[in-house]
């Protein structure tokens, strides 16, 4: 991840994250504590007000392509794609369900890698 967006650098957490959580926000109109619970669930650690500086400086470009792209159209095909993350110097799995179109439809974030289980919690997206 050397090759980053200069829009995300000095952010702790990868863009896929903050993407997620931004789009929790103002796709499913969620509060700040609920994104925070969700992601927790998920094992990414950010509080209500991580979530809140993300929404303000990220959900304006977030939102039009929201609205752009789900246009009550969602795939009926979807991949699970894998990747590493580095998260406070620890290596971590990132999981993304996403659709035939390109949009992401689940994010799970694992210490360990565990295909089985990403499988089980996306199998329902």
């Amino acid at each position: 991840m050397t090759d980053r967006d200069p829009l995300y650098r000095r952010h702790r957490f990868p863009p896929e994250i903050i993407a997620h959580a931004v789009r929790l926000y103002f796709r499913f109109l969620l509060s700040l504590r609920m994104v925070e619970d969700m992601l927790a669930a998920r094992g990414i650690i950010v509080s209500h007000q991580t979530v809140r500086l993300w929404a303000e400086k990220f959900g304006r470009a977030f939102a039009s392509e929201i609205r752009r792209r789900s246009a009550g159209r969602l795939g009926d095909k979807w991949h699970l794609h894998e990747a590493d993350v580095s998260i406070r110097g620890k290596k971590h799995w990132l999981w993304r369900a996403v659709d035939q179109n390109g949009f992401v439809l689940e994010v799970l974030v694992q210490s360990r890698r565990n295909a089985k289980a990403a499988k089980r919690l996306c199998a329902n997206c």
